[in-house]
């Protein structure tokens, strides 16, 4: 028992030493609540919300073991992406979390040098590395490593800096103490789903893809977008942040992000629709090349950016 007290603390120490924000250890295979939320994403894929996103129907979601053989604890972090800095005042808007550089590369590399010191600590520890492009419930999992809860906006909601916060998992075969999982304290608010101008929060937590402009301006290979999204598109061409926007707990004040390489690129700030109109692939490829947002082909920028044309 001591062993495994004094490695927490030396994991959680190591975390925070690192930059992450948010700190937290669940034991597997968790509370009933992973069950909930396990039943919940079948009960998602079965009324078809993921749209065309097929990789979210991987059964490895469902089965930790199936990420890491043995696993017996996960160690859940946040990173706090919200940079203290008004909108650009231009014609379009892209959501927050492609303003810096790719958060999976910053996530992994932090995460790589946690699994480093738990080896010199562990020799034979195995280990594993789950961002949010691996198949893995990792809202679920930080929601029960205490690092925040389920919002009905379905993001992980942190009470010190809101939702503005990446996750990233270390999954291992060590023992570690576990913390408490975080209780939802949305209450009676619904103003994220009030504020969803395609209404794609169908019901608290329950997100329809096929409603949500995030969905469409990122993950949407259709050469045309669906008329009833082109006409609430208003000028978001990359993500949408509306439903972190208007949510209370990102209302008062979050700390500005100290991260160097989550601050804002420059063309995100200071850029407009004309200009990346102008652009060509090489330019934006130039650009993207560091990007989460490099997932958004050139030619489905100028789609988006078409798009928002329209319904003005």
């Amino acid at each position: 028992m001591k062993n495994s007290i004094d490695l927490t603390k030396k994991i959680k120490e190591k975390a925070f030493e690192e930059g992450f924000d948010a700190v937290g250890i669940a034991k597997v295979p968790g509370s009933s609540r992973i069950k909930l939320r396990t039943a919940s994403l079948e009960r998602w894929l079965q009324a078809g919300h993921q749209a065309k996103m097929e990789w979210m129907k991987s059964p490895k979601r469902k089965d930790i073991e199936s990420m890491l053989k043995g696993v017996k604890s996960v160690l859940a972090v946040g990173l706090n992406y919200y940079v203290d800095t008004d909108r650009p005042a231009k014609d379009i808007s892209i959501a927050r979390y492609g303003w810096g550089k790719d958060y999976h590369k910053i996530i992994k590399k932090k995460l790589k040098k946690i699994a480093e010191f738990l080896e010199t600590e562990r020799p034979n520890a195995k280990w594993k590395i789950c961002v949010d492009t691996s198949a893995f419930l990792d809202k679920a999992w930080a929601e029960e490593a205490g690092i925040g809860w389920i919002g009905k906006h379905s993001n992980i909601i942190n009470s010190e800096i809101g939702s503005w916060m990446f996750l990233g998992h270390l999954l291992s075969t060590e023992e570690l103490e576990a913390d408490k999982p975080s209780k939802p304290i949305c209450g009676e608010c619904e103003k994220c789903i009030e504020a969803c101008p395609t209404k794609a929060i169908e019901e608290p937590f329950i997100i329809n893809s096929y409603k949500c402009l995030a969905y469409h301006t990122l993950e949407n290979r259709d050469q045309e977008l669906p008329e009833n999204i082109i006409n609430k598109m208003g000028n978001w061409i990359a993500g949408c942040d509306i439903c972190q926007d208007v949510c209370p707990w990102n209302q008062k004040h979050i700390p500005s992000t100290t991260e160097a390489d989550l601050q804002p690129s420059e063309w995100i700030l200071n850029t407009t629709k004309q200009n990346l109109l102008s652009w060509d692939d090489s330019k934006w490829k130039e650009n993207l090349k560091n990007s989460a947002l490099k997932r958004i082909k050139p030619w489905m920028w100028r789609r988006n950016i078409d798009s928002i044309s329209k319904n003005k």
